[in-house]
């Protein structure tokens, strides 16, 4: 099935012993590109580690506890998690004991589309739960009870969404749409940096809107983001962004032009600093600027790409702008005979913000903003 694999699958003791699972099976199936592998196995973690040892393939012991050693290949790393079944669960994490049963692995995920599993050796299919189906006709649906499935991981929730916003095709599943509504609530009790980096996931999807707006019809964010209650400017970026989609971007999209609040949300939800800045200034999308081309230099251009696409203007121009080089430095400005110390910094700050609003002069041109700007450095030089 993935020929460059197969040393792996051998050293593994071929399909019987361990299978494709998950993602790259669902996937496969749909002729889109697979970015992770994952297999499953009936080994002891203890067991691959020393099969693949043997047979010359570095492991990492990443998730030892809940049996997943990861196989450094040199196409990129594999994780291998032995089968398990829960023993219990609270939410958060499960306790599990490990099993050699591929049904009773495969009962303790999420949706039936996920619990698809295959022998890398033949690519023969096995699918316990009618995943095939749901995935050919767009059904995003849980294994079993949905209120169930949700108690064991409330993250669920919003995986139920992310998994609609991908697959799903028409209304969606009313027994798991009810259960999610009903436990909305739960969310409140995950740790902020997984309520993130699920929605963000989301986001980064071609067509996120409509799962948005299933959740907003039903105040399913509102215990962890009361703050959005529209999808409609989302709407507007996704159909003008192109191939140019960012999850951050359609983040402010959501919260709507207020950079306090959005730090306020960063925070809550522990972004990246590099994240949390892109945000606010995403929301500053309804603050005056004279060119886009000083636009993009003072922010970069993700973030006046950003600022464009949310205030409705077309970015297209940035494709192919290149950021002006300032053309003098503070030791520059000392060798004209400006005095080190505080004021080198302030008149370098000055001097640059006439340079931007003047359209990025070079040479004489250059050189007569600097006379007017600072004209004692210049009649030093």
């Amino acid at each position: 099935m993935l020929p460059h694999l197969d040393p792996l699958v051998a050293a593994l003791g071929g399909g019987e012993m361990t299978r494709l699972i998950g993602g790259v099976v669902r996937d496969t199936l749909l002729g889109a590109p697979v970015s992770d592998i994952d297999m499953a196995t009936r080994l002891t973690p203890d067991d691959v580690m020393a099969r693949l040892k043997a047979a010359g393939i570095k492991s990492v012991p990443t998730g030892i506890a809940h049996g997943t050693v990861t196989a450094v290949m040199p196409s990129g790393p594999v994780e291998i998690t032995t089968l398990r079944r829960d023993v219990s669960t609270d939410g958060r994490r499960a306790t599990v004991a490990f099993t050699d049963d591929w049904r009773e692995d495969a009962a303790r995920r999420d949706f039936t589309i996920n619990a698809l599993s295959a022998n890398p050796e033949t690519g023969e299919v096995f699918d316990y739960f009618g995943g095939r189906d749901d995935l050919s006709s767009g059904h995003v649906r849980f294994i079993g009870a949905p209120l169930q499935r949700i108690a064991e991981d409330h993250l669920r929730i919003l995986r139920f969404f992310r998994f609609f916003a991908r697959f799903g095709k028409g209304e969606p599943d009313g027994a798991a749409y009810d259960a999610c509504t009903t436990r909305a609530n739960d969310l409140m009790t995950l740790s902020r940096e997984r309520i993130a980096s699920e929605f963000l996931k989301l986001l980064s999807y071609p067509m996120p809107v409509a799962a948005i707006c299933l959740m907003l019809v039903r105040d399913i964010l509102k215990p962890v983001l009361p703050e959005i209650t529209s999808a409609d400017l989302l709407d507007s970026v996704v159909r003008r962004e192109g191939a140019s989609g960012h999850p951050i971007r359609r983040f402010a999209a959501l919260i709507g032009p207020d950079p306090a609040t959005s730090k306020h949300i960063a925070m809550r939800l522990k972004l990246s600093k590099a994240q949390t800045k892109r945000l606010v200034i995403a929301c500053g999308w309804t603050e005056p600027f004279d060119t886009v081309s000083a636009l993009a230099y003072r922010l970069g251009i993700d973030g006046a790409r950003d600022r464009l696409l949310l205030g409705g203007a077309d970015a297209m121009i940035l494709d192919s702008w290149k950021r002006p080089i300032f053309p003098i430095t503070g030791g520059s400005l000392i060798k004209r005979g400006l005095e080190s110390g505080p004021g080198v910094a302030i008149t370098l700050a000055k001097v640059e913000n006439a340079w931007i609003d003047a359209g990025f002069p070079e040479g004489q041109a250059f050189d007569a903003l600097l006379d007017r700007v600072s004209p004692t450095i210049s009649s030093q030089s």
